[in-house]
């Protein structure tokens, strides 16, 4: 009689337990944020965003200026801040610390709601701003200098991939040596304050650039039989991580093993002009619903494993006012009126796609345009926004050499495997379920 009841409890017991691990995720993830963008003339008001992201799984925003009635917004919410300063701001703040402090003390609150975990200073600005690279860390250095004692501001910059002078294999990641003049100081700046390294890597772009099945198939974590670096004996099997672990080894290949990676933008965009290849919903759904899961799965990078990059997904919206060809506009998780998901992405926590419409509109933005998202190739000199044609690279090419790495890294596996929170929650449940056991076995 004991023993059939013990073995009840312990069906019962398990039954439980198995509940547990199939609840729908819903915890929040330090590790996954997102863009919001501002170049719309149809956005809903801030505090409609912030409630939006408060529904998902998302617990950081990148702003790209500094808009009051924005960050007012997310105060109480949870959601940390990555605030920005323009590019145009770089030689006040470096020939000025006054200007530098007088910035930090107008922008960053007093109290601690809204978080702000970072500033970035400028966007691209080695990539495509080469005049300002000089000043730049004078500027990151007058306004770390201003931050408050014992702050936990992280101060960084946003660079495109074409930093890189090699990137295919992955373990040939080194930057260009004609950057080394900023880029060194940068790096020193980086490791003794403990910022991050911010890199915009978009597979999409890759792509662009050699439209085969195959490379899709990489950039969006679908099956496929993975690329091997020769130079590490490792194998990938998703772009994104190849693109990421190419900074990690160009970092690592300078001495700065201790220097984080955070993703400052990726995306996909759901919609394209005739010339722009793979730029669909199913496809943008297909690369951010398996970034998601990738991330989640925390499996990491080959080069970096069980360790999820900090991402900031590109965006919130669609921005309508951005010049250039029709993908810079459509890269929107979120529709501005309905506040309904472009497509499903797996961010939300309520098993909805979204929340109801949004209130009227907010006025048109005045603030100055930006950088659009980065390349995947260096290019030349464009206007801020405009996306210039890519010419198809071929492997082992001087500018397959230039261009980050068309491969695409582990995919298929880091697609489906269970939430952050999930995995998270089973040592807890099986520390309980084998307690409940014994206790069974020595009272029942």
């Amino acid at each position: 009689m004991a023993g059939g009841r013990r073995r009840g409890i312990l069906l019962l017991l398990l039954w439980g337990f198995l509940q547990l691990v199939r609840l729908p995720f819903s915890a929040t993830e330090s590790f996954i944020g997102i863009n919001y963008g501002d170049m719309a003339d149809n956005l809903p008001p801030p505090s409609s965003t912030a409630r939006l992201l408060q529904s998902t799984t998302i617990t950081k925003v990148r702003l790209y200026g500094t808009d009051p009635a924005v960050i007012s917004a997310f105060a109480g919410t949870g959601i940390s801040l990555m605030l920005g300063a323009a590019n145009g701001d770089i030689p006040n703040f470096a020939s000025s610390p006054a200007a530098a402090a007088a910035w930090v003390a107008a922008h960053l609150p007093s109290s601690s709601s809204p978080a702000i975990s970072a500033v970035s200073v400028g966007n691209e600005v080695l990539f495509g701003n080469p005049a300002l690279a000089s000043q730049l860390v004078p500027a990151l250095q007058n306004i770390y200098s201003a931050l408050p004692p014992n702050s936990s501001v992280k101060v960084s910059t946003v660079h495109a991939m074409g930093v890189l002078a090699s990137s295919d294999p992955p373990s040939s990641g080194v930057f260009k040596p004609e950057l080394a003049a900023a880029l060194d100081p940068l790096l020193a700046f980086l490791s003794k304050t403990g910022s991050p390294f911010l890199i915009n890597p978009y597979p999409y772009f890759a792509y662009q650039s050699d439209p085969r099945p195959e490379t899709l198939a990489f950039c969006l974590f679908q099956p496929n039989a993975g690329r091997p670096d020769a130079g590490s004996g490792l194998t990938y099997t998703n772009m994104f991580d190849a693109q990421v672990d190419a900074v990690r080894a160009a970092l690592d290949a300078k001495g700065y093993k201790d220097v984080e990676i955070v993703v400052a933008e990726t995306g996909w965009p759901h919609n394209g002009g005739p010339d722009e290849a793979g730029a669909t919903v199913e496809n943008a759904r297909a690369f951010v619903a398996n970034l998601v899961s990738h991330l989640r799965s925390l499996a990491g990078t080959p080069r970096v494993p069980e360790k999820s990059v900090d991402t900031y997904l590109f965006a919130v919206y669609d921005e309508d006012l951005k010049p250039g060809q029709p993908s810079e506009k459509s890269f929107g998780l979120f529709q501005t009126s309905s506040l309904a998901e472009t497509y499903p992405t797996g961010l939300m926590r309520n098993g909805t796609n979204g929340l109801g419409p949004a209130m009227a509109p907010a006025p048109s933005p005045t603030l100055p345009i930006r950088p659009s998202p980065a390349l995947a190739s260096p290019a030349p000199a464009r206007v801020p926004g405009q996306q210039p044609k890519v010419a198809p690279v071929q492997p082992g090419s001087a500018a397959a050499a230039a261009a980050p790495s068309t491969q695409c890294t582990s995919g298929a596996a880091g697609c489906h495997n269970p939430s952050a929170a999930v995995l998270s929650r089973t040592p807890s449940a099986l520390a309980i379920l084998t307690g409940a056991w014994l206790m069974c076995f020595l009272l029942c």
